[in-house]
């Protein structure tokens, strides 16, 4: 999935990363001829650079940024009380993510462009709400669950 760059740092050998708006980070390195980057190498490049987007291998894996902690949930919902919001197409805001935690019964959870999958969650599957993707729930039976929302840890 394509992310745009927000920010840059160096890592402990002084390589450049790319600060993503997912929260993840990716080595924007400049090592020719395979990685040809010679606007990494300087202040001005790298600011010319803010915004531009990257593939993100980690939001393509579902994988939840490090750094990053729960800051609050939802009531448990169930087929009588899921928001007609969460029943259609929504999304989080950026950088936020999501767990689904299922408590009894089953839940089907469709994630639109760019992934357009469709999971069933259950109390040992999480679903995984990846930021400002849109996605969908539907229950399949009778069904108890919340939601919890991750942000990065400001420190």
């Amino acid at each position: 999935m394509h992310r745009s760059i927000v920010g840059f740092h160096q890592d402990l050998e002084q390589h450049w990363v790319a600060e993503l708006d997912c929260g993840h980070c990716q080595h924007t390195r400049h090592e020719p001829p395979f990685f040809p980057r010679p606007w990494v190498i300087t202040e001005a490049g790298r600011l010319e650079h803010i915004g531009q987007l990257l593939n993100c291998v980690l939001c393509d894996r579902q994988q939840m940024p490090d750094g990053y902690a729960p800051y609050r949930r939802t009531p448990v919902f169930t087929n009588d009380s899921i928001p007609n919001g969460l029943r259609s197409k929504h999304s989080t805001k950026r950088g936020v993510w999501g767990l689904i935690h299922i408590q009894s019964g089953h839940l089907r959870y469709r994630i639109h462009h760019p992934y357009h999958t469709e999971t069933i969650l259950e109390p040992e599957h999480l679903g995984i709400v990846l930021p400002e993707v849109e996605h969908e729930v539907e229950p399949i039976d009778e069904v108890e669950f919340f939601v919890e929302f991750w942000d990065k840890v400001r420190v």
